[in-house]
C-alpha cells in the first residue's frame, strides 16, 4: 500500500490528532507521535518539525498546558495536557471531522453520477 504524503495529510488534521491523544492524559511529544503512528498502523508519522509547532500552537490557543517532568526513561521532558477549553475544542473538532469524512466517503463510494 503506498504511503500517503504525510505533510499534506496532517496540515488539516494534526491538531485534532494531538488533542485526541492528550484526551487520554498528559504526555510528552514523543509519546504523542508514537501513539498516532501506532494507531494508524504506521500510515501517519508525525515528525518533530510538525509536532512541536502544533503543540506550541495549541498551547498559545489555551487548549493545552505543559510542564517539565521526568519521563518513563527518567529523562526530563515537557509533558502536555488538555485544558477544559482544549477538551471542548476536541469535541467540536471531532464532530466537524466526522461530518467531513462522512461527506467525503459518500462521494468516493458513489456508484454513479447524481442526476
Amino acid at each position: 500500500m503506498p504511503r500517503l504524503p504525510t505533510l499534506d495529510l496532517l496540515q488539516g488534521t494534526l491538531d485534532l490528532l494531538v488533542l485526541k491523544t492528550l484526551s487520554w492524559g498528559p504526555a510528552h511529544g514523543y509519546s504523542v507521535a508514537r501513539w498516532i503512528q501506532q494507531l494508524t498502523d504506521d500510515v501517519l508519522r508525525v515528525g518533530e518539525g510538525s509536532l512541536y509547532p502544533a503543540l506550541h500552537r495549541l498551547e498559545e490557543r489555551g487548549w493545552v498546558e505543559s510542564d517539565w517532568r521526568r519521563s518513563e526513561n527518567n529523562r526530563r521532558a515537557k509533558f502536555y495536557r488538555l485544558t477544559p477549553a482544549g477538551r471542548a475544542q476536541f469535541r467540536t473538532e471531532s464532530q466537524v471531522w466526522s461530518r467531513f469524512s462522512t461527506a467525503i466517503a459518500k462521494v468516493l463510494e458513489a456508484g454513479e453520477q447524481p442526476v
